[in-house]
């Protein structure tokens, strides 16, 4: 891969990714299975095409849920220390969502909506100035 713009991995290091492309959105998710997967209220992800998302180390395990589209998301994390990498769905091919956390430096993110929020807990604070969007939006 060229063009190197972004790196990431697990907490061990067992696990690291490279990004040549830029996000295509970035979003706070509150879908019950990102709030189980990472023990949060929500997460943030970068939907990055996938061909610009290179696994560059190791071999991380994969869980595999049923999304809220019916079909199946594929989570992968590292079978080692057990961190949230990035994830797979059926329902939209060709994108790689990467957990933000799992970046080496996701101080330049900036998220531009929330979704799942029919999902959202009670106390979570959702900004008004922010789109939202009960599922996840079409496009």
């Amino acid at each position: 891969m060229t063009n190197t713009i972004q790196e990431g991995g697990c907490a061990c290091g067992a696990v690291r990714f490279s990004i040549s492309a830029e996000p295509a959105f970035t979003a706070h998710c509150h879908c019950r299975d990102c709030q189980k997967m990472t023990g949060a209220h929500m997460a943030t992800v970068a939907g990055i095409p996938e061909s610009g998302f290179e696994l560059t180390q190791g071999e991380p395990g994969t869980f595999v849920t049923i999304g809220e589209s019916g079909k199946e998301v594929y989570r992968h994390y590292c079978s080692e220390c057990g961190s949230t990498l990035y994830s797979n769905a059926v329902a939209m091919p060709g994108m790689v969502f990467v957990e933000a956390g799992s970046l080496d430096d996701a101080s330049g993110l900036q998220p531009s909506m929330h979704i799942f929020t029919r999902s959202a807990q009670p106390w979570a604070r959702i900004p008004s100035d922010m789109p939202s969007f009960a599922v996840m939006p079409p496009g």
